[in-house]
């Protein structure tokens, strides 16, 4: 008969497999209509560039709205809330799969960004409150690997969707999924809460929405090729004016809508710190490299889908070796050394022409797979190794804005590296060659390089009790 811990340890197990399914089911919507976007557009009559509404709506939403998850779990439970935003993100599919004009679209993709803004910071907030300290290494890497894999396979599995089906069963298979994490959330998640009587702190959600969707929306529009200059001035304006009055207002409100105070642990200052540049670094390749493979290589979509896959192979290879390696190295050794080999993988990809081979340009993919597979598990990590129990609502909501701010930059980043390459080559928008990419994929390189800086602030020491760096082996 299996004891109680036993017991214990199979919900922990169930617990995060579950949240590792939501949250991959969450990263995928993110990514997943890039291919079908010209198949959309000829459904809602308009042109192929105005659905990019749908994905900004969704990203914009997710940033906007996860900074009250934590108020939202303390204040109303944990299975409460993850559960009604899984009902909530699946009836969003659901009206997505319907609709028949692009405003309905993004009034769809609003209301499911406002259900995986709460799956995020809450499922993980569930498996940090379920899973002992030493266990926490094999949690973070389970639950990270969505966010690795999503954008990687979202494409060439949109694509293969689209191609033999309809865009419309993109978001139908959220269906099944999502009634079998409800089932499993509300049969295996305690409805935990730490502080029921938290006020809700409207101000801080206030400034806290103006500052992302404004900087957020002007670095999209310096991507663009018809951007207006002035129009990206006032809103980084005002993106400024409303972060510096948020971090005022979060510093010194009672209860704020975001909990700074885990920036006061090292470690977890240091994982959002230099850790959100190398996020925006990685998040801008599966960006790029669709665009480089199809517009600059001149692959068809479904050929660009499969060559990307040789990245989710090095993320998944480097899943059974991250443990050992975080063991017998440590945190800071391996995100030192591991985030300068991330910057120059990425920096590798601007060596690839239309003439290398295809074995190579695998080669070259698949070790930057492996680079950024554990780099983005030890980050993610360390970030609440040290932070103590009573703090872990703030830094998971925390951690999540920056994450889902990271990516949408990351995005951005890439789009305005292309533009640099365009502008020193003097191409236009409608003349882009595989040069540019070269220059882009340098910047993007570089951005990750600079990230690795902030990680020589760390102790030799840092998060051993999670690593379990220097314990003797038994």
């Amino acid at each position: 008969m299996p004891s109680e811990r036993d017991r214990g340890n199979q919900g922990s197990s169930l617990i995060v497999m579950l949240v590792a399914a939501s949250f991959f089911m969450e990263n995928l919507d993110g990514t997943i209509i890039a291919t079908a976007l010209p198949q959309m557009a000829r459904s809602f009559n308009v042109h192929p560039a105005d659905m990019s509404l749908g994905i900004t709506a969704y990203l914009l939403t997710l940033a906007v709205f996860i900074p009250i998850s934590g108020w939202a779990a303390d204040r109303f439970g944990l299975r409460t809330v993850f559960g009604s935003a899984i009902a909530v993100f699946t009836a969003a599919s659901v009206l997505c799969a319907t609709t028949s004009t692009l405003p309905a679209f993004a009034a769809a993709r609003v209301l499911q960004g406002i259900g995986g803004a709460m799956m995020v910071p809450v499922g993980r907030l569930a498996v940090l409150r379920a899973t002992p300290k030493e266990g926490l290494m094999r949690a973070i890497a389970i639950i990270t690997w969505p966010g690795l894999v999503a954008p990687v396979i979202g494409p060439p599995l949109g694509g293969f969707i689209t191609t033999y089906s309809s865009w419309r069963w993109i978001f139908y298979l959220n269906v099944p999924l999502g009634l079998i994490g409800l089932l499993l959330t509300l049969r295996y998640i305690d409805n935990t809460r730490e502080d029921a009587q938290r006020r809700f702190d409207l101000p801080g959600f206030a400034l806290c929405g103006i500052a992302c969707t404004t900087l957020l929306y002007a670095m999209e529009l310096v991507g663009r090729s018809d951007a207006d200059w002035r129009m990206v001035g006032v809103l980084v304006a005002a993106g400024v004016i409303a972060g510096v009055a948020s971090w005022w207002h979060l510093r010194r409100a009672a209860q704020p809508v975001v909990d700074l105070s885990a920036l006061k642990v090292k470690t977890f200052a240091v994982a959002m710190g230099g850790g959100s540049l190398f996020r925006i670094a990685i998040s801008a390749a599966p960006f790029l490299l669709p665009l480089m493979f199809q517009v600059g290589f001149g692959l068809n979509a479904f050929e660009s889908g499969l060559l990307t896959l040789a990245v989710f192979a090095g993320n998944l290879s480097m899943k059974l070796v991250t443990t050992p390696v975080m063991r017998q190295f440590g945190f800071r050794r391996v995100l030192i050394v591991n985030g300068v080999l991330a910057a120059f993988s990425l920096a590798a990809m601007s060596l690839l022409t239309p003439s290398t081979p295809k074995l190579l340009i695998v080669a070259v993919l698949f070790a930057s797979g492996l680079s950024r597979s554990l780099q983005f598990t030890a980050l993610n990590t360390l970030s609440f190794a040290d932070v103590p129990k009573s703090q872990m609502s703030g830094a998971s909501a925390l951690s999540s804005t920056l994450f889902q701010m990271t990516m949408g930059i990351g995005v951005a980043v890439g789009a305005i590296a292309l533009r640099v390459g365009e502008w020193l080559h003097g191409h236009d928008a409608h003349s882009i060659g595989p040069e540019d990419f070269s220059v882009a994929f340098l910047i993007v390189g570089f951005v990750g390089l600079i990230g690795v800086a902030d990680l020589f602030g760390l102790s030799r020491d840092a998060g051993a009790l999670v690593s379990g760096h220097g314990k003797p082996k038994t």
